[in-house]
């Protein structure tokens, strides 16, 4: 903000350099030109012309000394160095001690001649009654212009409340649309009450304080000083409303934005009334040197103040610039932000410094161009700020669709608020480019209107233009198709629940249409930037030759999935026997199956290793059930108790619904060696016959169990061979459990027991009398 106020030192001081100048021009010059030789030449229309041309000239240009301070020449001066030849530092150096000693021989003039005032010396005089006079004059329209200047604030209190309680609370608008519409509505009744209090200390000047109704020099240099700094006190409001949260622009705390407003006001103050009025009065009444260096001491004061609060609130802003980074999304905007806030106190200084020689060496030309820039980059900024604010609380938020729409595509609010982030990043983007490119312009690093209207800058924006197009016309196209497919496959909507083969279709067809939009826009986005895409589709063309010679294998997956999709060999979820292996398929892809098998393993099977797919899952199902039961069992009877089992399975609840007919005997399969083997066949709904048959069998064991229908198992027979004679060697039986014993003797005692041998494996012979004596006298069991 201290270009503002510098912007009101240039005139002053260019004022106060050229009066100077033309004192010093009337001082030399012996005759004054007669008023009759002026009207001659104003009524001369090419004379008039030719003055009009040459003040201009004049008004615009340096003075001769000021024009050649930064000229190569000057700083070659008084040596034997060549102009071309001083180097730039050479130049600064001289520029300094320069400027130095005109502002000490400012001051000096400046004591000098208010020493001569109060002495009377070099014939200069100080009347204190006019003095006096004039000051309570100009006094009396100061106090009454800002008395109404308050009062008139004090009114319009109530409105500024309402508009900033609307601002914070109103749910017509978006919040950044009522933010900038209350601001703005503020500010025009701020420059109204602005207006209308410079009004009322114009009439206060011409009719009470005036003489003969008409309004004194004094009073119009306060009263257009006060109508300038108002305004630019009105503009600061706008950043910085302290008071009112609702109609700030910036977005900080009250805190802040009353420090900043407060210091800024006065600075503007101090800077503003001292060179527009206390610099112009002192040229009046006392010596236009005074009051140059009156001038140069109010812009020292203010460069001091300005440095001073820029080192007062160094680490404070260089920890809110570091917080701004870390929440920005942005990886350029939040390194930037870093940077900046490492640097961003010396390039302020830096600034001030500039300013502040230019306003005392060239305040003509160089002072103008740099306070117009620094108004060109608050201005992009803050639009800049404001804009991306209002895209973040439009399309950054959330979106939210109607509990019908989301019923009917569940995914599609899913994939909107996926592309919202990136699209406002790009967004972002642009908005910075583009105030770095104004920003640029406005300091002369770039001309963005020469660009603009070159053939490479329209082409630029056009192409930008049309890729911007194009993406989001291909973003609207794959969101359709999307959605579309998405409605196909929702059970809700649509025909109902689709199948298998519909989903494996429209997956893949998704998949397909996912890559093939994919491909399409990029070739479409490099046509349109100016990349020929000839090439690269020939190179592409003859890639893929050479990936089909050499990839045979992934052709063959390619085309050999095409038919087994084509021919709805097998869907997700079916259970299958693909490639040697058994399981359910999980995914299906163009080259490939993914199987999951009964324990669990994972198992991919490219379609180039299939040669037959056997499905489980198609129509319907059947439980093959083999049945055996023991050589004495009947036949017929052991039908019965399958039938039976049979409607007890139909009764199930659990399992009666899957069951598409009867059950069918198909009888002996088999005379095995130790069983009869009987067939059924259940046929069930596809998929459910593991099922079926394992709540059968249990049905079919508990039948056989209460019918005493036996089921066969292997027996095994122990032989422990034969001595010489023929007796059979008693077995040793050795019991290795300590809690359990034979006989009742102590546990962990193990007993031998003799087992009895079946006769039937004996040798046939006759009983010897010792045989037969002890046949007559064994012991009993309870012996034994």
């Amino acid at each position: 903000m201290l270009t503002l106020f510098a912007l009101l030192a240039g005139p002053a001081m260019a004022q106060t350099t050229l009066g100077a100048d033309n004192e010093a021009s009337n001082t030399s010059a012996e005759q004054p030109p007669s008023y009759s030789a002026l009207a001659d030449l104003l009524e001369d229309e090419q004379a008039r012309q030719e003055l009009i041309e040459l003040l201009r000239h004049q008004a615009s240009a340096l003075p001769p000394a000021l024009a050649n301070e930064l000229s190569p020449e000057a700083a070659a001066a008084g040596g034997n160095v060549s102009p071309e030849d001083v180097s730039l530092p050479r130049q600064l150096a001289e520029l300094t001690s320069r400027t130095v000693s005109d502002v000490g021989g400012q001051l000096e003039q400046a004591v000098s001649i208010v020493g001569n005032l109060f002495t009377g010396q070099g014939g200069g005089t100080f009347n204190m009654a006019d003095f006096t006079n004039a000051a309570i004059n100009l006094g009396i329209v100061i106090i009454a212009t800002f008395a109404l200047f308050f009062t008139f604030r004090r009114l319009a209190k109530t409105l500024f409340t309402k508009l900033s309680a609307w601002s914070l609370a109103g749910g017509s608008l978006t919040p950044v649309l009522r933010l900038v519409l209350c601001v703005a509505l503020a500010t025009v009744v701020d420059v109204l009450l602005v207006a209308l209090a410079y009004v009322g200390g114009n009439l206060i000047a011409t009719f009470a304080v005036g003489e003969a109704g008409e309004l004194s020099t004094r009073a119009s240099l306060f009263l257009n000083a006060f109508l300038i700094i108002e305004l630019l006190k009105a503009a600061v409001r706008m950043l910085f409303s302290s008071r009112y949260e609702g109609l700030r622009l910036l977005h900080i705390s009250a805190q802040e934005a009353s420090y900043w407003n407060r210091w800024i006001a006065r600075l503007i103050g101090m800077v503003g009334y001292g060179l527009m009025v206390v610099v112009p009065l002192v040229n009046y009444y006392l010596a236009p040197t005074l009051g140059q260096a009156v001038g140069t001491f109010i812009m020292l004061l203010a460069f001091v103040y300005a440095v001073a609060v820029v080192l007062k609130n160094r680490v404070r802003l260089r920890d809110n610039l570091n917080l701004m980074g870390d929440r920005s999304t942005l990886m350029a905007s939040r390194v930037s932000l870093h940077l900046f806030a490492r640097t961003w106190h010396l390039f302020a200084l830096l600034y001030f410094l500039m300013v502040f020689v230019l306003t005392l060496t060239r305040p003509g030309d160089a002072l103008p161009f740099v306070l117009m820039a620094t108004l060109k980059t608050l201005v992009a900024v803050v639009v800049g700020l404001l804009l991306s604010t209002f895209l973040t609380q439009t399309i950054g938020r959330r979106i939210q669709l109607s509990d019908d729409l989301r019923r009917k595509l569940p995914l599609l609010e899913t994939r909107l608020n996926s592309y919202v982030p990136n699209a406002l990043r790009v967004l972002r983007t642009i908005i910075v480019v583009a105030v770095i490119m104004v920003v640029l312009d406005a300091w002369g690093a770039f001309n963005l209107a020469a660009w603009y209207a070159s053939e490479r800058g329209a082409n630029l924006v056009g192409n930008l233009i049309s890729v911007a197009v194009i993406l989001i016309v291909s973003l609207g196209v794959w969101l359709g198709l999307a959605s579309l497919i998405e409605h196909k496959l929702n059970p809700e909507t649509g025909d109902g629940e689709p199948s298998a083969r519909a989903k494996t279709l429209l997956s893949l067809f998704r998949n397909a249409l996912a890559i093939a939009m994919v491909t399409i826009t990029g070739m479409i986005v490099l046509s349109e930037i100016g990349i020929n895409i000839g090439p690269l589709i020939a190179g592409a063309g003859v890639l893929g030759l050479a990936i089909g010679f050499g990839a045979q294998k992934l052709v063959q997956d390619v085309i050999t999935g095409v038919f087994i999709q084509v021919e709805n060999a097998m869907n997700t979820g079916d259970v299958v026997t693909v490639g040697g292996v058994t399981g359910t398929a999980e995914r299906l892809s163009i080259r490939s199956v993914g199987i999951r098998d009964l324990a669990g393993a994972y198992h991919i099977v490219p379609f180039s290793s299939v040669d037959t797919v056997s499905n489980y899952m198609r129509e319907y199902g059947n439980h093959v059930g083999e049945y055996g039961i023991a050589y004495r069992e009947n036949i017929d009877d052991a039908i019965a108790q399958l039938q039976l089992a049979f409607e007890d399975l139909k009764a199930s609840t659990e399992h009666g619904h899957k069951l598409l007919a009867d059950m069918t005997v198909a009888g002996v399969t088999a005379l095995a060696d130790s069983s009869v083997n009987i067939r059924v066949v259940i046929k069930t709904t596809p998929g459910d016959q593991w099922g079926v048959g394992r709540a059968y069998n249990r049905l079919v064991k508990m039948r056989f169990d209460s019918a005493g229908i036996e089921i066969p198992f292997p027996h095994t027979t122990l032989y422990f061979g034969q001595d010489k004679s023929g007796s059979a060697p008693p077995a040793n039986l050795r019991i290795m459990q300590q809690d359990f014993t034979i006989d009742g003797s102590p546990a962990g005692q193990p007993k031998r027991a003799e087992l009895e041998v079946d006769d039937r494996h004996r040798p046939r012979r006759g009983k010897s009398p010792s045989e037969q004596e002890a046949e007559h006298h064994k012991p009993d069991d309870e012996e034994v």
